[in-house]
C-alpha cells in the first residue's frame, strides 16, 4: 500500500477554523438552545452588490445560448479583467500581462508553493495567517524563520534580526492583527528584500479596508518592489466573493532566479498544468465590481464591516481591553495579558455565547490575545456588544476576562 506523505506528520491534528468550530459544537451539545453569536471565522455576510447579482445573471444566460457559450477560458484569465484590473489598482505600474486571475488568494497561496517548493528558506510574520506555515510544511520546508510581531515592536519585524531567507511572506493589512504596514516599514521591507536577494510575497487581500491615504495599498507603490515581489489579491473581502471564488496574483515580467531565468514563466507553467482558469461567471461578476458603479457599492460593502469593526472595538475598550486592528482592516487584535488564548476563547463562549478566534492558533506570539472579526450582519454585532455590555454591569467598570 502506498506510504503516507510524512509531511503531513507535521501539522497539528486539525485547521485552526475547524478546531474553532468543533469546539461550537461541543458547547452546543452542552448547551442546547444556546444563541451563539460569532465574532470568530472571516466569512463575509452581506449579500452581493446589484451590479454584481446581474452580471452573474447575465454571464450565465449567455452560456445557456449557441451565441454565447463559452468553454474553456484562458487560464491566466480573461483579457478585460486583467486590463481592469491593472487599471483600477495598479495605475499603470503592472502590465495586464502581469496579472493572474483565480479561483481566491489561499488557492494561489498554495500553488506558490508548489512553484517554489521545498528546497528553501522562507520567514513568515508570527501571527500568521496559517496557510503559510501549513502549506511550507507540507512542500517539506524546514528552515523557517518566524518573525515576531507584537505590540511592543509595532507588528512590523526586526529586521536587523532576521536572517537571510529565500522568501518572505508578509500580510497587510495583516490577518490576524489588523495592522497596516506604513509606507517606511514597507520600503524598509523591500530594501531588504533587495540586499538579501529574497522574494516577497506580500498578501493584500484586506488593501481595500485601508482608509489612510499615506498607507500603501499594495507593495508595487515601493519603488523597486517589482525586482523582488509578488503579490496577491482576492475579490473575496473587497466585493463579498467568499463563495463565488476570484482573485489575482502579480508576477512581474521583471522577477528572475538567481540563474536569471524568469519566475513569471515558471509560473505560467505551473499555472497551466495544475489550473483550468476561474470561472467565467466569476471574472464576469469580478468585471462589474470594478465598474464605477460596483466599486462604489464595494466601497459601502468595505464601510459597513469597518463600521462592525469600530463599535466592536469600542465594546472591548469599554471593557479596559487593550485592542489593536479595526481601523483600515476587519480584523481587532484584543490582548489578554497572562491568560490562554484557549482559555479566554472558551470563557467568552461560556459567559456570552460569543464564539472569537483563539490567537495563538496563528503562532506562538498570539498566545494570550484573540481575534475578532467584523464581518457579520449588523444586528448580530449589536448583540454581542449587548451582551458584553452585561457582563461589564455585572462586575463593574474594572471588569476584565483576567479578573475572573
Amino acid at each position: 500500500m502506498i506510504k503516507r506523505n510524512p509531511n503531513l506528520n507535521l501539522l497539528k491534528t486539525s485547521y485552526l477554523f475547524p478546531e474553532v468550530t468543533a469546539r461550537r459544537k461541543q458547547f452546543l451539545a452542552k448547551r442546547p438552545g444556546a444563541q451563539i453569536l460569532s465574532l470568530g471565522i472571516g466569512d463575509t455576510t452581506e449579500p452581493l452588490s446589484p451590479l454584481v447579482v446581474e452580471a452573474l445573471a447575465m454571464a450565465a444566460k449567455r452560456l445557456g445560448s449557441m451565441e454565447g457559450y463559452i468553454g474553456y477560458g484562458p487560464e491566466q484569465g480573461i483579457e478585460p479583467l486583467r486590463k481592469k484590473i491593472a487599471s483600477v489598482f495598479y495605475d499603470g505600474r503592472i502590465a495586464p500581462e502581469e496579472i493572474f486571475i483565480s479561483d481566491g488568494a489561499k488557492c494561489d497561496i498554495g500553488r506558490l508553493q508548489v512553484l517554489f517548493g521545498g528546497d528553501l528558506s522562507v520567514a513568515i510574520q508570527n501571527p500568521a495567517y496559517p496557510v503559510y506555515i501549513d502549506g511550507s510544511l507540507i512542500q517539506g520546508i524546514r528552515n523557517i524563520h518566524m518573525m515576531c510581531c507584537s505590540p511592543e515592536n509595532g507588528f512590523f519585524p526586526d529586521l536587523h534580526a532576521l536572517e537571510r531567507t529565500d522568501l518572505i511572506y508578509f500580510c497587510s493589512p495583516n490577518n490576524p492583527t489588523g495592522a497596516a504596514a506604513s509606507r517606511s516599514q514597507l520600503e524598509a521591507l523591500v530594501s531588504f528584500a533587495r540586499e538579501n536577494r529574497s522574494l516577497i510575497l506580500f498578501d493584500a487581500a484586506y488593501a481595500s479596508y485601508i482608509r489612510d491615504s499615506a498607507l500603501p495599498k499594495s507593495i508595487y507603490e515601493i519603488p523597486g518592489a517589482k525586482e523582488v515581489a509578488i503579490e496577491i489579491n482576492s475579490f473575496s473581502k473587497l466585493a463579498g466573493f467568499t463563495g463565488v471564488r476570484l482573485g489575482w496574483t502579480v508576477v512581474p515580467e521583471t522577477l528572475k532566479y538567481q540563474d536569471g531565468a524568469s519566475i513569471q514563466s515558471d509560473w505560467n507553467r505551473i499555472y497551466t498544468t495544475l489550473f483550468n482558469g476561474a470561472s467565467i461567471l466569476s471574472q464576469y461578476g469580478g468585471l462589474a465590481a470594478l465598474e464605477k458603479n460596483g466599486l462604489e457599492e464595494s466601497e459601502r460593502l468595505t464601510h459597513f464591516y469597518l463600521e462592525n469593526a469600530r463599535l466592536i472595538k469600542a465594546a472591548l475598550q469599554s471593557l479596559d481591553i487593550e485592542v489593536y486592528g479595526g481601523d483600515n482592516a476587519p480584523y481587532l487584535w484584543a490582548h489578554f495579558p497572562g491568560r490562554r488564548s484557549w482559555d479566554i476563547f472558551q470563557e467568552l463562549l461560556e459567559k456570552t455565547e460569543i464564539v472569537s478566534t483563539p490567537g495563538s492558533g496563528f503562532g506562538s506570539a498570539g498566545e494570550g490575545f484573540l481575534r475578532f472579526t467584523a464581518f457579520g450582519k449588523r444586528d448580530h454585532i449589536l448583540s454581542a456588544i449587548q451582551r458584553l455590555r452585561t457582563i461589564k454591569s455585572e462586575k463593574g467598570s474594572s471588569f476584565k476576562f483576567a479578573m475572573v
